[in-house]
């Protein structure tokens, strides 16, 4: 047949709305034209796919004409995602491949010029988008092997792996056709999710910090309670420290809440399987900008508040963040969610998180030391002190900073 069609997703914040990949082969010029309200990169995949089908020892249709259409043409889609929907359309559309087969599975992944398949993001997104949806409880989702690993993850969602193109043409070949040459067994398993519950002993201990009894039972009451924390000291005191094991304070994360902060780092590229039921702990630089902290940028991005849900947000030098980054975290301390709002497009994600700071008591950081002398003039000290007000009234009712 020349008409076919294949199932795949595109990503729109943490959404992960369906796309149908149509592919028409028609006489004519040969050309090789896709619509649908494409980006740039997966307007490129017009390139990867035809050298990926050659170099897989498949044929390519270079007499015909190849129109595909991601639908819904009002969606935006960008990524290399959808180069593997595209190469299986085209080789459904030219008899290749069984096309009912096809049927009951979302496919997506980018395609190297050899063939292999290569990782994407949203993996996470994209399996509970297909958990949540209505539809035949038997709908698969084929992704790269590393993707995979991510998707499984979430329950009733069947996952399969791939490594090259071959390895997936050889599961949806006509009846009575033989595999193609370089298709492996071991390139195609169905995988399954960790049996392991969770990692946190792996998480930096508040133990290993000997002395600061009276730090150590702030941050224990501050995890109690779900309190924001600011520490302030002399350089090499130990605050960094101590923020970094924070994490470890807070108790084991639900299943819940495992899957919703995993697929925000899935989102970012940032998703790592060993990190799997551990709470993140962001820490930006204090050179970072406000809508790398809130997250922005077309298609939205989540920030650093999102990449810390359910974790914590550690801002160490915080009277070296500019004032407009602060205050960017006052609603989303507030809700829990941050809503990002461009002409185009609107996402919103989840920012549930806890904030630790540390800073200097003045510019050179020794106010108050008995082993050296502070050089700061006053207005310096106010100045620098000004965010420790200014996280104070964040958190809640003003309060003094010492």
């Amino acid at each position: 047949m020349s008409l076919s069609l294949v199932q795949s997703r595109a990503l729109l914040g943490l959404e992960a709305a369906s796309v149908t990949v149509e592919v028409h082969l028609a006489n004519g010029l040969p050309n090789f034209t896709l619509v649908g309200l494409a980006e740039v990169e997966v307007k490129e995949a017009r390139e990867r796919v035809r050298c990926a089908i050659q170099n897989a020892g498949l044929e390519y249709p270079n007499n015909k004409r190849i129109t595909v259409n991601l639908a819904p043409a009002d969606l935006p889609k960008d990524s290399g995602r959808f180069d593997l929907p595209i190469a299986l359309g085209i080789l459904a559309a030219s008899g290749q491949v069984d096309a009912q087969r096809l049927a009951g599975h979302e496919f997506a992944g980018e395609l190297s010029l050899s063939g292999e398949l290569r990782p994407v993001r949203g993996a996470l997104a994209m399996a509970m988008a297909r958990a949540a949806a209505p539809g035949p409880a038997s709908a698969r989702l084929v992704l790269p092997q590393a993707s995979a690993l991510e998707a499984a993850l979430v329950p009733g969602t069947e996952v399969y792996g791939a490594r090259h193109l071959l390895d997936v043409v050889a599961q949806f070949l006509p009846e009575g056709a033989m595999p193609p040459d370089g298709a492996q067994d071991s390139g195609w398993s169905r995988i399954e999710p960790p049996a392991a519950a969770g990692m946190s002993q792996l998480l930096p201990d508040l133990s290993d910090v000997k002395g600061h009894a009276a730090a150590k039972r702030v941050l224990e009451i501050a995890a109690a309670g779900g309190h924001s924390v600011l520490m302030a000291g002399p350089p090499g005191s130990g605050k960094s420290m101590l923020a970094q094991r924070f994490a470890g304070l807070l108790p084991p994360m639900s299943p819940q809440e495992a899957l919703e902060s995993a697929a925000i780092a899935s989102l970012a590229g940032r998703f790592r399987a060993e990190q799997w039921m551990q709470r993140p702990t962001a820490a930006p630089h204090h050179s970072a900008s406000g809508v790398a902290l809130v997250g922005g940028g077309s298609p939205p991005r989540p920030g650093e508040i999102s990449l810390a849900h359910h974790g914590v947000l550690f801002l160490d030098e915080l009277p070296e963040f500019t004032r407009s980054a602060l205050e960017a975290l006052r609603e989303p301390l507030e809700t829990g969610h941050i809503t990002i709002a461009r002409a185009a497009r609107r996402s919103e994600f989840p920012a549930k998180f806890q904030l630790i700071a540390a800073m200097n008591p003045c510019p050179c950081g020794h106010l108050g030391s008995r082993l050296r002398n502070c050089r700061c003039t006053p207005d310096q000290v106010v100045e620098s002190q000004s965010s420790c007000a200014l996280v104070k009234v964040i958190d809640g009712a003003p309060k003094p900073c010492a």
